[in-house]
């Protein structure tokens, strides 16, 4: 549907709370598109709305006010069990964040409530919590909500309170199913009444979101925004974009062995005033890159979270969200629908494994008319990835202004330096650098970034490893460019007094048996390991093989049904039939202890 220009919210019939909230705290003067468009359909139209919009554009306040309007103009003020709204974010970092700019309209509005559950925490403080507090507002991480709603606990029943729902949001549905929440949702909606408002919020339209709006609601709107601001220099057109504005992407082309050098440079150049994300492929780089980055620039405040840190990644997010300058080094956990105030910088330390990826790794800055900018560091062999974001995103990449890399040696002089003085980041880094590889093994743009055009000893200098990992994707490989350190790399010691005593226990042990404790020894006849590539097309080839057996099987089945019953009847003469008669009613006498085990023997001609 065409979208209405932005408003001021004054033209809506809001309530004081609700506009005061607006006006006076997030400062905002007019709505955005989505706004607009999500507003009016839920309250003047009673319509169920689906929207895809682009990131940044404003959708946290487009399903907030409308919600919290139907409950304020409820004719009966709900309880306080009573659920009236229910928020369901793919991540605890999006819930969280909702449940934030919910807290600031509630100071304004008595009476109403909100609760945030999400999962990774004991179930049953959420019970006790929802039983002493109640809530009007549910914010919710979709597996914790259905854990809550079918399992059996004694006096609780939160399908009982949701009778009162008025409103249901799935934000970043796109998201929720990619983590695998369908049935999860299913199973939710089932709890819920069918007469309620339902917003479904996505940066992508895909067949499941498709399927899932039919499943959720009720003869919706569609709302599409994308943003008109992409002059393609061949047709001199304008073209629709998928990320905001006020943002400005950048690509810079550097070499692996120089990567990360020039990211300590443009750090320092660019101040470490301002606050930065950086995106890194895997949860191991993130680990590692953030002990590195610690010791090559100290005084930097950095924060560091991936998808494994569980129950610490929300006390990070915490710190991260308030602090006014620093750097968030994560994975693309943090890459959908989190809005971090005042990002001046994404940076995109490796392109990242889809083309919708980069769009909302770069829609974390330039957040709801800000500006800020995002810069991809692409190596020699990822040129191609440039003109591959403008024909699958339509955003235009700008080349970075040359940056002098300063101290390149002394950059991994350092790294290594750090490694030797603890085998806790020695490992790391081995860990990460194996990471990085299988991730790029894996990307879903194979074709474009090859696995095969890797320069693996520069990629292992700019990881600033002491020597190369044993691995089967460098069988083979070109690794003439890396310099290993010369040394007796079992004298890394811990830092850690036990584990560096059990590790002195297991190296005594190894000296003496060859025998490293809590592995096996290789022998002949173990699996090997294999590249991720070469075992994927082993196990397909044995999926298909598998598959053909099947088939082959039942058309035997089909064909030869007829001939098989045939040749059975001639192997058999009528005699050996009655005999085999004969012995199964024996066995069924001796199975009803109708005859012994004795008699069963000598009538059978066994033995006694």
């Amino acid at each position: 549907m065409s979208l209405a220009p932005s408003l001021k919210w004054e033209s809506l019939n809001l309530s004081e709370p609700v506009l005061k909230t607006i006006k006076e705290h997030f400062k905002f003067k007019c709505m955005t598109p989505i706004q607009v468009e999500s507003i009016k359909n839920f309250l003047e139209k009673k319509k169920d709305v689906a929207a895809e919009a682009v990131t940044g554009s404003g959708k946290t306040l487009a399903f907030l006010v409308p919600m919290l309007e139907l409950i304020l103009k409820r004719s009966d003020p709900l309880k306080k069990h009573e659920v009236g709204g229910l928020i369901i974010s793919p991540t605890r970092e999006l819930a969280t964040q909702t449940s934030h700019v919910l807290a600031e309209f509630l100071k304004n509005i008595e009476g109403v409530t909100q609760m945030l559950t999400l999962g990774g925490s004991p179930i049953e403080t959420d019970v006790k919590a929802f039983n002493k507090n109640g809530a009007n507002i549910l914010v919710a991480t979709p597996g914790r909500l259905e854990d809550l709603l079918t399992r059996k606990i004694p006096n609780f029943h939160l399908h009982k309170s949701l009778k009162s729902l008025e409103m249901l949001v799935l934000d970043e549905a796109d998201k929720l199913l990619e983590l695998g929440f369908e049935k999860s949702i299913n199973t939710v909606l089932q709890y819920l009444p069918t007469q309620r408002r339902t917003g479904l919020f996505s940066a992508t339209q895909t067949k499941q979101v498709a399927m899932l709006v039919k499943a959720g609601l009720r003869n919706p709107i569609m709302v599409i925004v994308k943003e008109k601001h992409c002059l393609n220099p061949k047709s001199n057109q304008i073209e629709s974009i998928s990320t905001p504005l006020a943002l400005q992407n950048y690509y810079t082309i550097c070499d692996a062995d120089k990567k990360l050098a020039f990211l300590v440079t443009f750090l320092k150049k660019n101040g470490l005033n301002s606050k930065y994300m950086l995106f890194l492929s895997t949860c191991a780089c993130v680990e590692y890159f953030s002990i590195i980055l610690r010791s090559l620039i100290p005084e930097i405040n950095l924060f560091s979270l991936h998808g494994k840190m569980n129950n610490k990644r929300y006390r990070i997010f915490e710190l991260f969200w308030k602090a006014e300058r620093g750097i968030l080094i994560c994975t693309d956990v943090m890459a959908r629908g989190v809005d971090i105030p005042e990002v001046n910088w994404v940076i995109q330390y490796d392109p990242p494994n889809n083309a919708s990826s980069f769009v909302h790794r770069a829609g974390r800055t330039a957040r709801v008319g800000k500006s800020g900018s995002s810069l991809v560091m692409l190596m020699p062999n990822e040129d191609a990835y440039i003109h591959f974001i403008y024909s699958n995103q339509k955003v235009i990449l700008e080349l970075m202004p040359e940056l002098e890399i300063e101290n390149l040696d002394l950059v991994v002089e350092k790294v290594r330096k750090r490694q030797l003085k603890d085998r806790t980041i020695f490992d790391k880094a081995n860990r990460a650098f194996v990471s990085y590889i299988q991730a790029y093994s894996k990307h879903e743009c194979h074709l474009l970034l090859r696995i095969k055009d890797l320069e693996f000893g520069k990629l292992a200098t700019g990881f600033g490893l002491l020597r190369l990992p044993k691995m089967p994707e460098l069988k083979n490989k070109n690794t003439s460019d890396f310099i290993p350190v010369d040394m007796d790399f079992n004298s890394i010691k811990y830092q850690n007094n036990e584990r560096e005593e059990s590790r002195q226990k297991k190296l005594q042990n190894y000296m003496e048996t060859g025998v490293w404790l809590g592995q096996m020894k290789h022998k002949k006849g173990l699996k090997q390991t294999v590249a991720w590539a070469e075992a994927k097309q082993k196990k397909l080839e044995r999926r298909e093989k598998r598959k053909k057996k099947k088939e082959l099987r039942k058309q035997m089945e089909l064909e030869g049904k007829a001939k098989a019953k045939k040749k059975r009847e001639q192997a058999f003469s009528q005699e050996d039939l009655n005999d085999l008669a004969k012995d199964i009613a024996l066995m069924k006498k001796l199975k009803n202890k109708k005859i012994s085990k004795e008699q069963f023997d000598m009538e059978f001609g066994e033995d006694v």
